[in-house]
């Protein structure tokens, strides 16, 4: 696959995941649900930690961590996609987490948190909110997973 095709998508994601972040601010207010199904709301949340909100509750210095955690895995990433491009299914997955991580770094350097949106829940218990690029994050990580066990068998 090629870079620029590889970055495309990246930037795809990145976009899809800026415009959804700015319409439910746009349209919620801290805090509030919106009642879609019986086991799904959106809601307007802001996480200043990590995954599952870790860290969140420290004094702002995670912010930077987080970041440049983003900016160094990005860099990689357009390395690796840059050395692999006859593996398909590596770049996709390399380049859906590459948007998924700038989409929150925009959030952390912009705002100081990223904006959570969706909102999972069964009996009572719920999942921690979260957003398309950590979507987009998570989807290239199976990817990846599943691409290292498919390499395994040839």
């Amino acid at each position: 696959m090629k870079l620029n095709i590889s970055l495309v998508l990246a930037l795809l994601v990145l976009g899809v995941d800026f415009a959804t972040k700015r319409w439910i601010e746009s349209e919620l207010v801290y805090g509030q649900q919106v009642l879609l199904t019986n086991f799904f709301n959106l809601v307007l949340t802001f996480n200043a930690g990590a995954a599952f909100s870790f860290l969140s509750d420290e004094s702002g210095w995670q912010r930077w961590l987080f970041s440049g955690i983003a900016v160094c895995a990005s860099i990689l990433i357009i390395y690796l996609l840059s050395k692999h491009t006859s593996e398909r299914l590596f770049c996709i997955a390399l380049s859906l987490i590459l948007g998924g991580a700038l989409g929150n770094l925009w959030d952390r350097v912009t705002l100081g948190y990223v904006v959570d949106f969706l909102d999972f829940h069964y009996n009572g218990y719920h999942w921690p909110a979260f957003n398309i690029a950590d979507s987009s994050i998570f989807i290239g990580a199976l990817l990846l997973i599943f691409e290292s066990f498919r390499h395994k068998e040839r």
